[in-house]
Parts: structure tokens; sequence; C-alpha cells
């Protein structure tokens, strides 16, 4: 993944990871590099990052 952008919560431990993968955001468990993953449009990454902070 490029562009990889960490973040935890407050508490700590559960850590995210979020990347630029022009035309998509990808997502994934930082503990788990390897496995699942989502991947989302710049649009609904946009959307879904709009909605998550009201």
């Amino acid at each position: 993944m490029a562009q990889v952008v960490p973040h935890s919560g407050d508490t700590g431990g559960d850590c995210v990871e979020v990347a630029d993968l022009t035309p998509h955001i990808a997502v994934r468990d930082s503990k788990q590099p390897a496995g699942p993953h989502v991947t989302f449009t710049q649009a609904a990454w946009a959307d879904f990052l709009a909605h998550a902070v009201q």
C-alpha cells in the first residue's frame, strides 16, 4: 500500500491504515497487513468521512 497513514484511537491498540491508491482508498487492520482490506472510491471515502465526523 502506498502512503499509509496509521491511526489509533485515544486508547491505542486498535489501529487502521488508510492508503491513497488513486483512484481508490484502501483501509486495513495494521495488525494484519497481509489480511483482508476494503477499498472505496475517493467519492465514497469522502462521503464516509463527512458522515463519520457528525
